[in-house]
């Protein structure tokens, strides 16, 4: 099969590990790098080689005529850009949130139907195979679940300029939020029925109306409920900023850090934002003692893949679906429907009221 052509649109730390895949993998070619800013383009195309660069997307999208686009720009280009690709009847890689609005994520959705055209969104977590590990730990605990989890960021410098753009459109809690609730969605296949979220602003350099920190509740029809906190900027503390935690009647399951600490990278350090080192299973059966039966025990993920490498994953994920014809409907529905949460915790946040879904 010939290679399938490849314009990639965003230069940033996630435009770039997806170039580097599409320049890795057997079965694409790219044939153009899209972004605003020139230092990154050229920068990635000397990186790797040389490849056509261009600022204006839809110039790029006219002149390359892709077979795939992949769109990883800041979250309120999405929509048009996905748009523009489909109609040009290109199969699509876009980064998380799809949409900026659940009307525009499903109108995507139905266009890609309609065209026979592959979507793939960039849930990184869904190809991790320690995350996956973590999903299937969790459904052994029974019901309900109370899935506790953050990621904060202690972001300076470049980091917090990154962050600030992103804030520009789009709050820590939608922005983040989606891998974790999607991964909730996954733990207890259940519907969610309601969500509350709270927030603060921390700092006067964001626009007007929006905050740099977040904290949702959602609660599902089976009773499990997930809690999610997401805090961007450079007052934010570096203790216990990645927690990952499922308990059910049966135990628990965590993602713990091997010898205890912080993480060296830092809590703004995107490599380590998929990483586990260990996951720690606790299970709650005890003798006629009422002493533990089973002592705790780590499953070892040390040697999983980095960041590049799960990048590599996902479009191998996109090439195998559209060589193989493979139904995306599922994925691109628990896509929608974890916007579709996020997005009503961004409301409950702002409004202080607790949305009924």
């Amino acid at each position: 099969m010939r290679n399938l052509r490849v314009l990639v649109a965003g230069c940033g730390n996630m435009g770039a590990s997806h170039a580097r895949a599409y320049h890795a993998i057997d079965g694409f070619q790219i044939v153009g790098l899209v972004s605003r800013k020139p230092e990154s383009r050229e920068a990635l195309a000397k990186a790797l080689g040389g490849y056509p660069t261009f600022a204006d997307f839809g110039d790029a999208l006219a002149r390359t005529k892709p077979d795939v686009v992949s769109v990883n720009t800041y979250p309120d280009t999405h929509a048009a850009y996905a748009t523009a690709a489909l109609a040009a009847g290109c199969h699509l890689f876009v980064e998380k949130p799809l949409a900026e609005t659940v009307a525009e994520a499903r109108a995507i959705v139905d266009a890609a139907l309609k065209a026979k055209r592959k979507v793939a969104v960039g849930y990184i977590l869904r190809v991790h195979p320690a995350w996956t590990k973590f999903v299937e730990l969790a459904r052994t605990l029974g019901k309900p679940l109370v899935m506790r989890m953050n990621l904060n960021q202690q972001s300076h410098g470049k980091n917090w300029a990154t962050h600030k753009s992103l804030m520009d459109s789009i709050s820590p809690i939608v922005d983040c939020g989606v891998h974790y609730v999607d991964v909730m969605c996954q733990m207890t296949r259940s519907r969610p029925v309601r969500v509350h979220a709270v927030a603060a602003r921390l700092s006067e350099e964001l626009k007007p109306g929006m905050y740099n920190y977040g904290q949702l509740q959602v609660a599902f029809a089976d009773g499990s409920v997930g809690w999610y906190e997401a805090g961007w900027g450079p007052m934010m503390s570096e203790v216990a900023y990645f927690v990952k935690d499922v308990v059910g009647p049966n135990g628990c399951v965590s993602i713990v850090e091997r010898g205890g600490g912080e993480r060296a990278g830092g809590s703004a350090d995107v490599g380590a934002h998929t990483k586990t080192s260990a996951i720690r299973v606790h299970r709650q059966e005890r003798d006629a003692r009422d002493e533990f039966v089973h002592p705790d025990h780590d499953v070892d993920m040390t040697d999983e893949p980095d960041h590049d490498a799960l990048c590599r994953r996902e479009q191998e994920f996109l090439l195998r679906a559209i060589r193989e014809d493979v139904d995306l409907s599922d994925h691109l529905n628990d896509a929608v429907e974890s916007l579709r949460i996020v997005l009503a915790a961004d409301e409950s946040a702002r409004t202080g009221r607790v949305v009924v879904l």
